[in-house]
């Protein structure tokens, strides 16, 4: 088994089915070190790349707010490799104090997040150009437990899509995107968008980017059906739910220096008693059928029916060779039922 490609979206666009994510690059990894990821992604035949304005994280900070894409522009200008890649950023939005001290997402916002990411990134074009949460927003994040959607107002809400998806098509024509995609949305917003791209031919969703992993399935129900009639894909982030599922948190009983954990010890809300027992439990099956548990956890997303790409990151070429490696085994049916008997023990770990 080799790198597959699935189209994103309704598009002819051909993304690998494992997107490396870059949101380290800038903090927990070098310049250098951002560069030998994407040339070891590119010789795996990983051929997207996805990042946002507001990276890096881990931690987040004013000072260092858009140095990932400025790693990729120094990729970029250094090597003719631009058509080789897809490339995937994010205009940030409401309350994110770091990018124009917390403006939600608008016309205005959104021209100017375009004009620095092409600039920091040093291209003509950006490939998938996302928003990377609503302005109204978001249960993800772990906001699911207490979501309340009752101060919404639906007229504003509107208004705001069909302001945006204006925007990104006067953007389009001007040829610096090429498509458009979502983050951290819910179905009722995702059909929305797409009532309104289609009643006023306005650029399409081709994509949401929502978190997924054998530790967080909420979109398992409403939004993989939405995205399966309307030809949406999903861009899974964090399908290793934050390194948890290698295995090298121990239990919680150790945090490796450098580790996500050790930068955040809840891991941006994870972290919890009924988190452990399920991950043992992943552990447990990887153990017994003799797979990594980190090839495990990216090669179980990769059998799911809605996904375009699984989003990976890496903080070293060895751990990021061991993820890519995910696309060489095949899980049996043995190794999906006792997924699926793990995942009714343990439905909501956190």
């Amino acid at each position: 088994m080799s790198m597959s490609y699935n189209n994103l979206g309704n598009t002819d666009i051909k993304v690998s089915e494992i997107c490396l994510g870059s949101m380290t690059w800038g903090t927990q990894n070098t310049e250098a070190e951002g560069h030998a990821q994407i040339d070891l992604a590119l010789d795996h035949g990983v051929n997207f790349i996805d990042t946002a304005e507001m990276y890096p994280t881990t931690p987040l900070s004013k000072e260092t707010q858009g140095d990932t894409e400025r790693i990729i522009g120094s990729w970029v200008a250094a090597n003719n490799r631009r058509d080789e890649v897809i490339i995937a950023t994010k205009v940030a939005g409401e309350g994110y104090a770091n990018v124009r001290d917390g403006a939600p997402i608008s016309r205005e916002t959104i021209t100017i997040a375009v004009e620095n990411s092409l600039r920091s990134m040093r291209t003509d074009y950006i490939d998938l150009y996302q928003l990377h949460w609503p302005n109204r927003g978001s249960y993800m994040f772990r906001k699911n437990w207490h979501y309340d959607p009752t101060n919404q107002n639906k007229a504003e809400t509107l208004a705001h899509m069909t302001e945006v998806l204006n925007c990104l098509e006067d953007l389009r024509k001007q040829g610096k995107i090429r498509q458009f995609g979502l983050s951290n949305e819910s179905s009722w917003g995702t059909a929305q968008w797409l009532r309104i791209s289609e009643e006023l031919n306005l650029p399409r969703a081709v994509s949401i980017q929502n978190e997924y992993s054998l530790m967080c399935r909420l979109f398992d129900t409403d939004l993989a059906e939405l995205c399966h009639n309307e030809q949406v894909g999903l861009l899974a982030f964090s399908p290793l739910a934050c390194g948890v599922l290698s295995g090298k948190y121990e239990g919680g009983n150790a945090t490796p220096q450098g580790s996500r954990k050790s930068i955040g010890a809840d891991l941006g809300g994870r972290v919890n008693p009924r988190m452990w027992p399920a991950v043992d439990a992943y552990l447990d099956i990887a153990k017994r059928h003799a797979i990594d548990p980190v090839q495990l956890a990216i090669a179980w997303t990769l059998t799911r029916p809605f996904m375009a790409s699984s989003i990976i990151g890496a903080t070293s070429t060895e751990q990021l060779a061991t993820v890519l490696g995910a696309t060489e085994i095949t899980l049996g049916d043995d190794v999906l039922a006792e997924i699926d008997a793990a995942h009714r023990a343990h439905p909501m770990p956190y």
